[in-house]
């Protein structure tokens, strides 16, 4: 699954003190390069000469280019976004662009339509963080780096055999475990995370028994496995099933992703 991230910049030029950015990018270390070469490197012409800068934190996990652009521009625009209007304080008097950047992420990542997608949280500068108010929402990921600097995603390939061996066979499950039917090939199957549960079943069953506390929502946060009855993550099932792995497509498809500023009426 393409990386999608929406970060925070801080300016340490003493001249510009307290400037702050909001950006959306594919890959948070070459991004944070380019603003800091300026325009002529890539850089946005709002943070052209106004740096250094530095990488506060990123949110990523976003299922779309058009979810990711979307919290962009309601954390660029908190006045205008109509997402934010009802829950969300105008700048206080006095009060740092970083403080309010702070203070507006947990409110955006409750709100909808984000407060249902599993995404994560990475500081990259805890000492600056987190910001008072409510917490993120419970199914948020939240990482803290150990480097003071966004680091590359390192390449992850998956391991390809030998022409003269033959990859282990894995068993499939023999049906699901919440309506019986059996799986077809080819059709996704969900299996519990945890080591030593055999629990399988299909994604719409699983997802229609996490949403019955829940029936007027589409897309589940959390339930208990068919078997073993651990509470799961349903992000942390999609990250399971898709295997987190990177291939070469991912590349080229972060690569030919523009993060250039789209227009307000697509991101509105």
């Amino acid at each position: 699954m393409p990386f999608r991230a929406v970060y925070l910049l801080r300016s340490t030029n003493r001249r510009f003190r307290g400037r702050v950015y909001v950006g959306f990018t594919t890959d948070p270390a070459r991004r944070l390069r380019q603003h800091n070469g300026g325009r002529r490197r890539g850089g946005a012409w709002r943070t052209s000469g106004r740096g250094p800068w530095e990488m506060v934190l990123y949110v990523h996990g976003f299922p779309s280019d058009v979810a990711a652009l979307r919290f962009e521009w309601a954390w660029q625009h908190p006045a205008a976004s109509r997402r934010l209007q009802a829950v969300t304080s105008p700048r206080r008097r006095g009060e740092p662009p970083i403080a309010f950047a702070l203070r507006l992420l947990p409110r955006l990542l409750a709100a909808p339509p984000w407060r249902r997608l599993p995404l994560r949280l990475r500081w990259l500068r805890p000492a600056l963080g987190p910001a008072p108010g409510p917490a993120p929402p419970p199914h948020v990921t939240v990482e803290v780096d150990a480097d003071t600097a966004p680091r590359p995603r390192p390449k992850r390939r998956r391991p390809r055999p030998p022409p003269s061996a033959t990859p282990p066979a894995t068993p499939p499950p023999a049906a699901c475990d919440l309506c019986g039917g059996r799986f077809q090939a080819g059709a996704g199957v969900l299996r519990c995370p945890r080591p030593g549960c055999p629990a399988a079943a299909h994604p719409p069953c699983l997802a229609g028994a996490f949403l019955r506390p829940e029936p007027r929502e589409l897309l589940p946060l959390r339930g208990p496995c068919p078997r073993c009855h651990q509470d799961l993550l349903w992000g942390d099932l999609i990250r399971h099933h898709l295997g987190y792995r990177d291939d070469d497509s991912d590349e080229e498809e972060e690569a030919a992703a523009s993060e250039g500023h789209w227009t307000d009426e697509l991101l509105a």
